[in-house]
C-alpha cells in the first residue's frame, strides 16, 4: 500500500471555510473523509507529496489519518503535524497526529507520542519521521492541515 502525506493551509471568512481551503490545497476537498486510527499496515510505503495521486470521484470515501488546527484569534498560530515510524523489514508502523499553537509544541508531542507508542510494541521501528505545517492568523481565520491518504472507495449502490 502507498500512503501519501500531503498538507494544506487555508484562510477564510470562517474556521470551516479555512479548513475547506486547506483541504483544497491538499487535494482532498471533494471526498468524504473516513478517519482511521494510527496503525500503518505491513508492506506500506509512506511518501510525502504536494498533491496526492489516487483514483476516486466526487463524494467517494477517502480513508485518512489527519491533523488539523484552526484559529480565528488574531496573531495566534495554528500548527498541525503527523509523525510516523516503520519497521524497515516489514513496513508496518504507527502514525501519530498532533495540533497546537507552536511548531515546537507539535514536534515535541509527535516525538514523545511515537517514542511511547513504539516502546509498548515488540517491533524494532526505524527513526521518527514527520510532516509539520503552520500558519499565523492575521485578519481572517486560518487552518493548518496535514493528512495521510490511504485510499479511496466508491459508495455501493
Amino acid at each position: 500500500m502507498k500512503i501519501q502525506i500531503t498538507q494544506g493551509v487555508g484562510i477564510g471568512p470562517t474556521q470551516l471555510a479555512a479548513f475547506d481551503k486547506a483541504l483544497n490545497e491538499a487535494g482532498v476537498a471533494n471526498f468524504n473523509l473516513i478517519y482511521l486510527s494510527s496503525v500503518v499496515p505491513p508492506s506500506s510505503k509512506i511518501i510525502t507529496t504536494k498533491k496526492p495521486s489516487f483514483e476516486g470521484e466526487w463524494g467517494d470515501k477517502l480513508y485518512v489519518v489527519s491533523a488539523q488546527q484552526r484559529t480565528s484569534k488574531r496573531h495566534e498560530e495554528a500548527w498541525a503535524g503527523i509523525g510516523w515510524v516503520q519497521d524497515p523489514k516489514t513496513g508496518k508502523g504507527l502514525f501519530v497526529e498532533h495540533e497546537g499553537h507552536t511548531k515546537a509544541e507539535v514536534v515535541g508531542n509527535i516525538n514523545a507520542s511515537l517514542s511511547a507508542l513504539a516502546k509498548h510494541r515488540k517491533t524494532k521501528f526505524g527513526s521518527i519521521n514527520m510532516k509539520v505545517v503552520g500558519t499565523k492568523c492575521q485578519d481572517q481565520p486560518v487552518c493548518a492541515l496535514v493528512i495521510a491518504v490511504f485510499e479511496s472507495e466508491p459508495w455501493k449502490n
